[in-house]
């Protein structure tokens, strides 16, 4: 037995993208939103992934990259320092990577932490 109109409902594109937008949203939920607009969640999970289609289709933004310097260290004279020294030397820069950003530099040894090192160069972008 059927009691309604018979008919689909008929979305506008408008209302398509806003309650895409909403089901996106901090803290909800695909079903607590389809609900609050009485449709399946079907639905708008197929409406999530349409929209995500055409983001893929879309040409790739211009990588952004940031020039790199190579710059071997000069030798020092053979009687200018001890041989211990420069062999702790070598030794201490060995994989050592050096960040210059707005004029402040960070050296980065092996095995430093990389969320130490992304939070110290996002201080250092933002102090400019």
């Amino acid at each position: 037995m059927f009691t309604g109109s018979g008919r689909r409902r008929e979305w506008l594109p408008e209302e398509k993208a806003r309650i895409v937008a909403e089901s996106y949203d901090a803290g909800e939920t695909v079903s607590a939103v389809a609900r609050r607009h009485a449709m399946p969640p079907q639905q708008l999970f197929a409406w999530r992934r349409s929209a995500r289609v055409p983001l893929a289709k879309a040409p790739a933004p211009e990588p952004l990259f940031v020039p790199t310097v190579v710059a071997a260290q000069e030798p020092e004279p053979a009687g200018k320092r001890a041989r211990s020294t420069r062999t702790r030397k070598a030794a201490r820069e060995t994989g050592v990577i050096e960040l210059e950003i707005d004029g402040a530099a960070m050296r980065v040894g092996r095995g430093a932490d990389a969320r130490t090192v992304a939070a110290v160069t996002r201080a250092l972008k933002g102090v400019s």
